[in-house]
């Protein structure tokens, strides 16, 4: 028999070699040496995940498979069910999470087998199998009891002192939480969870779960202050794992929502440009399409219609609803009808509160731009009632800017104003200037309604300004001065500047006759004219043709 403990280097030089380069999170080395060490002497079942859970770090997922399955084994040749049973959880959820459900189901069977079949003590384990049924209850709909059930195994987690079960556990009940409407609740169990993983109580695969789920229901509570400090700390945490890619898109994509709110777009950019090629290393086909969607958000804000629609067609491609942005697109492109056709369908089919506050504003914009002011207002009024169940500093803002657009498109800037006042403070506390220049653009409409002209030019050149830095395709369209006219008023200004009748206008344009004699009405009390001629005038004169 070979003396494994001699040579140049020992399979037991290898191991503690490994073994240290895991404690110190060097993925790569970790791998190197307990792969050589496993040469050497097969490992045993701790070591093994020891191995498995580092191949998960680098992106090497069917090693990481093979390997958990190797420790699964070993455990139970131990006699260690309860650690065979963990084994098997983890694995199962993985595949279940990259959509492999069959196999991962198998896996999660496996588990709650396993320990059903042990000498019955309970144990922590029991409270991981209760994380699969709780999201198995959210999926059908049973809210309060994938809460009760997630809330069951935080307690587990407690009684075992397990840090991993409890920030998976508390972690879970927060999003349960936040999705029905119980947000400060959630947020609070989210913050707890993240306290342990900040202190480095929590094994790694565990931390990168929660780290990457908090900020994503950050997202979902519209809560762009907690989500860039928790972005912000696990950009550090990934930043100290240097050869990790697991997780790594995640951050990327995160930290460009945050530049792209604050309106750093290059730097946003550049991070997608960084998501992207994480996510094709590991084959991660989900980071990648929201990689695209945002490329195509930012790119279409800067006028590059061309390669967001490009950007758009690749995250469709890859599995994300490329939606809002592709139908603000065609807006931007002057396409109403499709701009409108596809914005109704997306949230005719989206029924959850959060993901239609999401599309809401989208809508109204649309909605406004093609005169149904009917359904802008009822989307508005919803868009209330939403803000009003699950307040926030990012949904009050977007409320009030709304509010205010449909107020001016109305005709009543005089209502508008305290909106819009109200929404570009609100945007300003939160360093959006994007959306704080938009704002400035419509106070300018209702200004120049109102006959204050002065205040008009002031608002108009500081949203100039705002554009021209970020690079917005406003700098050079949207900051033209269309005397407080929508891009649909702007169309039938048009064609009655060319001797249309409503009716004819109607027919053109496909809408109610009804439609059109609002839209005039509007236009006449804009351009303070009282005649279709003397509107036809005044559009020559102000070069609004």
């Amino acid at each position: 028999m070979p003396d494994d403990t001699v040579g140049p280097v020992s399979a037991i030089d290898e191991l503690s070699r490994g073994r240290e380069a895991y404690a110190g999170r060097a993925w790569a080395s970790a791998a190197d040496a307990l792969h050589a060490a496993d040469a050497r002497t097969p490992l045993g079942p701790d070591d093994l995940e020891l191995l498995a859970t580092a191949l998960f770090m680098l992106g090497r997922e069917e090693e990481h498979y093979a390997t958990f399955e190797r420790a699964h084994q070993g455990h139970i040749e131990c006699g260690a069910t309860p650690r065979a049973a963990r084994c098997a959880y983890w694995i199962g959820m993985k595949l279940f999470m990259g959509g492999a459900v069959a196999r991962g189901s198998g896996w999660l069977a496996r588990a709650k087998r396993l320990l059903e079949e042990g000498d019955g003590e309970e144990c922590a384990e029991g409270g991981y199998l209760l994380l699969p049924e709780a999201f198995r209850r959210h999926a059908a709909g049973d809210c309060e009891g994938a809460i009760a059930t997630a809330a069951a195994a935080t307690e587990v987690a407690r009684r075992f002192d397990d840090a991993d079960l409890f920030a998976l556990a508390a972690h879970s009940q927060g999003h349960f939480l936040i999705a029905l409407g119980r947000v400060h609740e959630g947020l609070g169990l989210l913050d707890e969870a993240m306290l342990g993983v900040m202190a480095g109580e929590v094994s790694p695969v565990p931390s990168g779960i929660v780290y990457c789920g908090a900020i994503s229901c950050c997202r979902s509570a519209f809560d762009p202050r907690r989500a860039e400090e928790w972005t912000g700390a696990l950009h550090a945490w990934c930043e100290r794992q240097p050869d990790m890619l697991a997780f790594t898109g995640d951050c990327h994509v995160h930290r460009a929502e945050i530049m792209q709110l604050h309106g750093a777009w290059s730097d946003a950019i550049e991070e997608l440009a960084r998501a992207s090629q994480r996510a094709t290393r590991t084959g991660n086909t989900r980071v990648a399409a929201q990689a695209a969607y945002r490329r195509g958000e930012i790119l279409r804000l800067r006028g590059e219609f061309a390669a967001a629609e490009d950007a758009f067609r690749e995250a469709a491609r890859d599995g994300c609803e490329p939606q809002p942005g592709l139908a603000l697109l065609r807006l931007a492109l002057r396409d109403d009808a499709a701009a409108a056709a596809t914005i109704r369908r997306v949230l005719s089919e989206t029924t959850a509160p959060a993901e239609r506050a999401e599309q809401l504003p989208a809508f109204i914009e649309i909605m406004l731009a093609v005169g149904d002011l009917d359904a802008a207002r009822e989307a508005c009024a919803e868009l209330e009632a939403i803000a009003t169940d699950r307040p926030s500093e990012l949904l009050a803002a977007t409320l009030e800017q709304m509010r205010g657009a449909v107020e001016l498109a109305s005709g009543d800037a005089t209502r508008a104003l305290p909106a819009l006042r109200r929404a570009i403070e609100a945007w300003q506390d939160l360093h959006a200037p994007y959306e704080a220049a938009r704002v400035r653009v419509l106070l300018a409409q209702a200004c120049r309604e109102l006959g204050d002209e002065d205040s008009a030019a002031l608002d108009l050149d500081a949203a100039r300004e705002s554009f021209s830095r970020l690079g917005a395709v406003e700098a050079a369209g949207g900051g033209r001065d269309t005397h407080g006219l929508t891009a649909r008023e702007l169309e039938v200004l048009r064609l009655v500047a060319g001797g249309a009748t409503n009716k004819q206008i109607a027919a053109e344009l496909f809408l109610s006759d009804r439609t059109i004699d609002r839209h005039v009405s509007n236009i006449f009390v804009k351009l303070g004219v009282s005649s279709r001629a003397a509107a036809t005038a005044y559009a020559y004169e102000h070069r609004l043709l």
